[in-house]
């Protein structure tokens, strides 16, 4: 935490704990900190700066109920975690997953109103309570402070591209006929069955065997054996493969980068949107399983150009990268100055750097 007052909004990033919706936090406060936008907004006073994202996790029966309709929300958190949520409130509060949405409203109006509240993901309450929330085009929410995204908001910054290309700079003359192959795993919609992993392990062989470089990396629900039948077949065909730091520093970003097609199991929103944002031409590859939500979403990044289904060949195409967080970046970035008009910086004024973003 920096000295209360320092120059630059005060901003404190809050998750479920879900690596997923963890990630959708990050991407947006990354975004805000972005040197062009944090020019703008860097003559705010903030207080309470919180270097490290925060976790919060309620138990029952709070987790049962609406977010509007928990009696004192501070009861239903660890003791430990009640202490973080005390005065001085901070300038912004940036929050996904429905477990967190009570804790967004609460902070909203103990801070008697001055703390921009951001809520990602449908709550599940009216928009009203928060000051923007923000949710996939698939949630079908709406109102005059949503903002609706394509896919999930993913950010990298260009020191983060930079540092991944210089730790991979091999990838670069690799170039031409490269494909990064995100795999997800099982979920409440989507089961990765044998039959799915048999089908894909004979597209990616059939794929090799065409001169494709491929680039496989897995999330933490593929499961086991799924996982191990791409290591293998990647021993085989000569093909990249990364799984956890046993496989050496995480080259996610460096694949990302350095390829000319994804091909991504149709199970995750933010790995779609991690290739999106980059502008991959996107193969989404079917598991086994169904979900209205995800037919929406996968239609929406259709609509986009981004993605085609994967049906065992790979083709190129050109479409506008998927930026969302920028997009709710800049949205932050007007209402903060709604609230604090920037003043005349043609004097001495100073702009700090946001501590929060290391």
């Amino acid at each position: 935490m920096s000295d209360p007052g320092s120059l630059g909004p005060s901003v404190w990033a809050v998750s479920d704990g879900r690596a997923g919706n963890a990630a959708q936090v990050r991407a947006i406060a990354h975004a805000l900190g972005d040197m062009g936008r944090w020019m703008q907004i860097g003559h705010i006073p903030g207080q309470a700066h919180m270097a490290e994202p925060m976790v919060l996790t309620p138990r029952m029966p709070w987790t049962c109920l609406p977010a509007d309709k928990w009696p004192a929300p501070l009861s239903s958190l660890p003791a430990s975690q009640r202490d973080l949520l005390k005065a001085p409130w901070p300038t912004v509060w940036i929050a996904a997953g429905r477990r967190s949405a009570a804790f967004t409203k609460s902070v909203r109006e103990w801070s008697g109103g001055r703390t921009l509240t951001v809520q990602i993901l449908d709550p599940h309450i009216p928009p009203e309570n928060f000051d923007l929330l923000v949710t996939p085009v698939h949630d079908d929410v709406s109102g005059p402070n949503v903002i609706q995204t394509i896919g999930s908001p993913s950010y990298f910054s260009p020191n983060a591209i930079e540092d991944a290309a210089q730790a991979f700079a091999d990838l670069a003359d690799e170039r031409g006929k490269s494909a990064i192959v995100i795999l997800g795993g099982d979920s409440k919609a989507y089961t990765f069955t044998d039959a799915a992993a048999i089908r894909l392990e004979s597209q990616l062989r059939a794929l090799a065997g065409q001169g494709w470089r491929l680039r496989i990396t897995t999330s933490r629900r593929t499961p086991d054996a799924a996982r191990a039948r791409f290591r293998r077949m990647a021993d085989e065909i000569g093909a990249k493969f990364w799984s956890g730091t046993e496989d050496g520093p995480n080259p996610y970003i460096a694949w990302l980068t350095f390829s000319d097609v994804a091909i991504v199991t149709e199970d995750s929103a933010n790995m779609l949107s991690d290739a999106a944002w980059h502008g991959l031409p996107v193969h989404i590859a079917k598991l086994e399983g169904r979900a209205e939500k995800f037919n929406k979403l996968h239609d929406s990044l259709f609509k986009h150009g981004a993605a085609r289904w994967f049906g065992g060949t790979l083709e190129t195409w050109a479409y506008p990268p998927l930026r969302e967080a920028d997009r709710v970046a800049d949205a932050i970035v007007a209402k903060l100055l709604e609230r604090y008009p920037q003043p005349d910086m043609s004097g001495s004024g100073k702009v700090a750097a946001p501590d929060w973003l290391s």
